[in-house]
Formats: C-alpha cells, structure tokens, sequence
C-alpha cells in the first residue's frame, strides 16, 4: 500500500474532532458548545452548526489541500464552492443540500488547480485501480462506516478521503470518525468496504 497516505494530515468535520458523539446523541444544536468553532471561519456558532453537519466534503477538500500544504478554514471552503453551485442552500427551511459533484469539480479546477473527475457505477475492487492513477479518492459511503462490525441501514449520503488501496484493503479518513480510530489512516478489508460504499466518488489529483 502506498505510503504517502499517511503524510496526509486529518481533519474533522467539526472543529473539535470529538464532537461527533454528541452531534449524533443531540443534532447540530450540539456544535454549539464546540468551542472551537471560531477556527472554522463561520461567522457565527449557529451558522457553524448548520453548516458543519453538511461538510464532510469539504473535510476531504480541506486535507487534500493540507496534503499540499495549504491551509483552509472549512466553512470558506464550504461558501465557495456554494458559489459554483456544490451546495444549494434553502434560506426557507434553512437545509443544505450538497455535496453536489458536477460543480465541486469545476470549482476545485478553478481555484485550486485540481484535477477531479467523478466516477459513478464503481465496483469497489475499482478503487485500487482509481488509486493507481489518482492520489486521492473521495468515496461516498454510509456515515456508519465509522462502525464497520454493523450492517448499514443504506450506503451512501458519507464522504471519506480515500488515501490508498490494494487488492485487499483500503486506507482512508473519515471526517466523522468519532474516535482516533475510525478517524485517521483507517484500514478496512474491501469487503468490509463494501458494505458502506455507494459504487460512486470523485478521483482527485494535484
């Protein structure tokens, strides 16, 4: 497995990496005590709350720009990519819908010089082949992956940044691990993988 997947630095969704229990025990309202929130570059601790629960891609954007060693607060990543059209906010009924891909791709391209494609109908021995390629992977999988010894309720509605893979395992970050372990340089058979993943993702290169 390719090594350079673990000088890829990790970060939460959330400011405060362990929040995720509580944000699963008591929705975003939780985030109000993370008292870190200011880091994200959200104006306010609501508009943190309301957005952090809606970022994991930007989670991924975010160490894929620090494995280059740029540094990003995650809600201005969040509101410039909603400028391209990645997240659809509803002002109404105050919902995000996102990550949409077709726009994040455009949008990394853009400002950052990326180069991302999206693959769809993916089987998951696909993802080593995807890795051969690409330095990075951004999966979409279950949010319960961070508990693989389950069986999900559905896949999908997750993204991870997959950071190396083989014939038998795949290494990634979860944005929404809610301990070290199922956080950072997770390993996972790829029948485990499976299970969680949604046979699509975006491929990303520098």
């Amino acid at each position: 497995m390719d090594h350079r997947a673990l000088d890829v630095p990790y970060f939460s969704q959330w400011e405060t990496p362990e929040m995720t229990l509580p944000v699963l025990a008591e929705g975003a309202i939780a985030l109000h005590r993370d008292v870190n929130w200011k880091n994200s570059g959200a104006e306010t601790v609501e508009e943190y709350a309301r957005w952090a629960v809606n970022i994991c891609g930007m989670a991924c954007l975010k160490m894929i720009l620090a494995a280059r060693g740029e540094a990003h607060p995650i809600i201005s990543l969040a509101r410039a990519c909603t400028s391209y059209g990645g997240y659809v906010v509803n002002e109404a009924d105050a919902s995000i819908k996102g990550l949409i891909y077709a726009p994040f791709v455009t949008f990394v391209r853009e400002r950052f010089g990326l180069a991302a494609d999206v693959r769809t109908g993916l089987s998951t021995e696909a993802i080593p082949g995807i890795l051969a390629t690409h330095r990075f992977f951004m999966a979409s999988v279950s949010s319960a992956i961070r508990w693989p010894e389950r069986e999900p309720s559905g896949k999908g509605g997750h993204l991870v940044l997959v950071t190396a893979a083989d014939e038998e395992s795949v290494r990634f970050h979860n944005p929404s691990g809610h301990e070290r372990a199922t956080q950072a340089d997770v390993i996972l058979p790829l029948a485990t993988f499976d299970r969680f993943f949604a046979n699509r993702g975006i491929a990303v290169n520098f």
